[in-house]
């Protein structure tokens, strides 16, 4: 069973570096609730955790083969939100295994009832910060892709440097993705947008830019209140060619 302080945010620390979503905490509800305590430690893990902690190699690093139970391509989705585009993609692509890393409870606990609801043997749900868990733990171009869908916009320009888009960040996701991966951002806040085309195409291992929305991401609930609202939608794929 997963304790509930496994699940507290806990302080930034000294030197460490921004975090790029805001700390909240929600109520969860029965349902939630009970696939936290019943799922968590089946289909997830802690990345600060260590009594709930994944599979790891000798040389400390994530092992995603005792992780998913078999060697295929990863995923990474930074910020799976409610679940619903992991969900849907994971089972329109049972070749490849798909880790969805969520900072916020409700999310992880709802992505683990589809996990169990839809059979998903290809998903495992990591609660914590998505940047901590690729600098500490996952090895140099081991990623398929990684999908940062609808990050935080942190529209004032004294947060900026909050966001998740920006040529660190990207530097180092880049540097987990294996030669020929991809990184997809997509955001319907337009000077972020602006600025992912930006980052994205200004990295020299990095080729691609704006495309139509590939038919392989999901229109979610989310997404459509934004359309309905009048919102336009931005998808950035690059990859990576050296």
């Amino acid at each position: 069973m997963a304790s509930r302080d496994v699940f507290t945010h806990r302080a930034a620390r000294p030197h460490e570096p921004l975090r790029t979503f805001h700390p909240r905490r929600s109520p969860l509800g029965r349902d939630r609730s009970d696939a936290l305590d019943r799922l968590f430690d089946v289909h997830g893990f802690a990345v600060d955790d260590p009594r709930h902690a994944p599979p790891l190699t000798a040389d400390g690093l994530l092992d995603t083969e005792a992780l998913f139970g078999r060697r295929a391509p990863v995923v990474l989705e930074i910020g799976s939100g409610m679940g619903e585009a992991t969900a849907a993609m994971a089972a329109a692509d049972p070749a490849r295994d798909w880790l969805a890393v969520e900072a916020h409870l409700p999310g992880v606990a709802a992505l683990l009832v589809r996990v169990e609801q839809e059979d998903l043997t290809n998903v495992r749900v990591a609660h914590g910060d998505a940047l901590r868990l690729v600098r500490a733990r996952v090895a140099p171009g081991s990623l398929d892709a990684v999908h940062a869908f609808f990050p935080d916009p942190w529209p004032k320009a004294k947060h900026h440097k909050r966001r998740l888009v920006q040529a660190e960040h990207v530097a180092l996701l880049r540097e987990r993705l294996r030669v020929g991966g991809t990184l997809h951002v997509a955001t319907d806040w337009a000077e972020y947008a602006e600025q992912a085309v930006e980052v994205l195409t200004g990295d020299p291992a990095l080729v691609g830019g704006v495309v139509d929305r590939p038919a392989h991401r999901p229109v979610t609930r989310f997404e459509q209140r934004g359309l309905d609202l009048g919102h336009a939608v931005v998808d950035v794929v690059v990859e990576k060619v050296r």
